[in-house]
């Protein structure tokens, strides 16, 4: 006479596969909604939370799992590591996301010039419901510092419109819609100021350079310091949206001609929430690299 064994049954187990599933397909139904659909980003937020939740509780389950297979040979082991396998991607943003939070710093706004950060062409503003947060504060700025401190300003020995060339085509590379422009590439000139033409006796008056170059410091923040760098440059405002999350950024490229070079910053702010988990920073770093590969050769300090 034969005798049967009749295995235990793990419910966690068989559970947590079901959970894993649904965190994953929760979490890729939001992303692409978010990316390609109309879902606003504090939703988003809010969904991903949940779906990492449910991935937890669901790798906690798939543990329980695997213990009663170990101990008493339940069944549910290829669902508990079904469950991990689903539960993977979704924990995997969610660990990302609380890595970033409590190592950064707690900003959403970053700028080259943390002095005296360029000012917006047009105020962004979008509905924050949720994720709720504070006025950029000369605080905001000392952590950026703090935290970020290869992030400066550009000088490059060359004038301003083959910069703004550069500046243009390493946006559009970038992935950046210019939607404001301030400030033109050349100077105004009214007819009645071109030189005059020397006359017999002004030989030594012809030999004297038509613009005498005006060594500012760029720390120097008094009224002449700023009607030399305001007298000819340009200023741009632009968006991007990240390429999977679909995050959206808010843009600004401020070129100054200084003398016979020109200095460009750029500011970066996150759309929504007090953190942008470092990405307003890797924004910027990744477009001022690319500007000076672009512009390689006129690069200075």
């Amino acid at each position: 006479m034969a005798i049967r064994f009749d295995r235990p049954v793990s419910s966690a187990a068989r559970f947590s596969r079901l959970l894993g599933a649904f965190s994953l397909v929760l979490a890729l139904a939001v992303l692409i909604a978010h990316r390609f659909g109309g879902l606003a980003t504090p939703y988003l937020v809010l969904l991903l939370i949940a779906a990492a939740g449910c991935g937890l509780l669901a790798a906690m389950l798939a543990a329980l799992g695997l213990r009663s297979l170990w101990v008493s040979g339940a069944e549910g082991g290829l669902a508990a590591l079904a469950a991990l396998i689903y539960a993977a991607f979704p924990l995997g943003l969610g660990a990302l996301a609380t890595e970033r939070y409590m190592t950064l710093p707690d900003i959403y706004d970053v700028s080259t010039d943390p002095a005296a950060a360029p000012d917006w062409l047009s105020p962004p503003h979008a509905d924050q419901i949720w994720l709720k947060r504070n006025p950029v504060t000369p605080e905001d700025r000392e952590q950026q510092m703090a935290a970020y401190p290869e992030l400066t300003g550009r000088r490059y020995e060359g004038a301003l419109d083959r910069v703004l060339e550069a500046v243009r085509k390493v946006a559009k590379q970038s992935g950046f819609t210019i939607v404001k422009t301030s400030g033109t590439s050349e100077p105004d000139r009214e007819p009645e100021d071109e030189p005059a033409k020397p006359g017999a006796g002004d030989d030594a008056v012809a030999d004297a350079p038509g613009i005498i170059p005006v060594p500012t410091p760029r720390p120097y923040d008094d009224d002449v310091a700023k009607l030399i760098r305001g007298a000819n440059g340009v200023t741009l405002q632009a968006t991007n949206r990240t390429l999977i999350l679909g995050l959206r950024f808010d843009i600004l490229i401020r070129l100054r001609e200084e003398a016979e070079t020109t200095f460009v910053d750029i500011r970066v702010a996150s759309r929504y929430g007090q953190h942008d988990l470092g990405f307003s920073a890797a924004i910027a770093g990744d477009y001022l690299k690319a500007l000076d590969a672009e512009l390689l050769g006129i690069a200075g300090g």
